[in-house]
């Protein structure tokens, strides 16, 4: 059987195809969430390093995708909000526990905040807050582990009918890792000033 190279090369172009066509079903959530400009936010706890960070977005935890990040902090640590905006919604979920659900000031993106051991004094729905502000406490409400006190964190873009519990998943590793690094550098640099002055 003789085969032609044109037709050898139009097998070849539908094999490709076919292949780009399921690379791309695959990671069309991750990237349809991506579309359009990443929020920028701070850090939701003090000195946060990069070595606490780990990117579990895609990772399947109790038998569906994570879409979210675990911040592993004592029992106790204040959590800060990460952008200016409002306390949308405070929910007590069998799977999150204590909830904040924060949208940030134009009401593109949701933050949400679980397993809180607490809420800040007079935390309330529809409250507004800043960035930096503390907002509640590590802890394991929910299905975390007793023994392991985490921050599970999670962004979403909100769609026009402004559902806090229904959003499209954003990773919020890489932003998060933007805005830690961030802070490391500005800490660096504030401390060799602070060197160089006392030379």
């Amino acid at each position: 059987m003789k085969i032609r190279v044109r037709d050898f090369a139009v097998a070849l172009l539908c094999v490709c195809a076919c292949f780009t066509g399921s690379a791309l079903a695959i990671e069309s959530p991750a990237s349809s969430a991506a579309s359009g400009p990443a929020p920028s936010i701070d850090a939701p706890m003090d000195s946060l390093k990069r070595s606490e960070l780990y990117d579990s977005f895609n990772d399947i935890h109790h038998g569906h995708r994570h879409e979210a990040i675990d911040i592993m902090r004592p029992r106790g640590t204040p959590i800060l909000a990460v952008a200016d905006g409002v306390i949308r919604k405070l929910f007590l979920s069998r799977q999150g526990g204590l909830t904040i659900y924060e949208f940030d000031s134009s009401e593109t993106y949701c933050y949400y905040y679980a397993h809180l051991d607490g809420y800040a004094d007079d935390l309330h729905e529809g409250m507004p807050v800043l960035r930096g502000d503390v907002i509640g406490y590590v802890g394991t409400t929910g299905d975390a582990e007793p023994t392991a006190p985490q921050l599970h964190f999670a962004i979403s873009r909100i769609g026009p009918d402004k559902r806090w519990w229904k959003g499209e998943p954003i990773d919020p590793y890489p932003i998060l890792l933007r805005a830690v690094t961030a802070d490391e550098s500005a800490q660096q640099s504030s401390s060799g000033s602070r060197s160089a002055v006392g030379q």
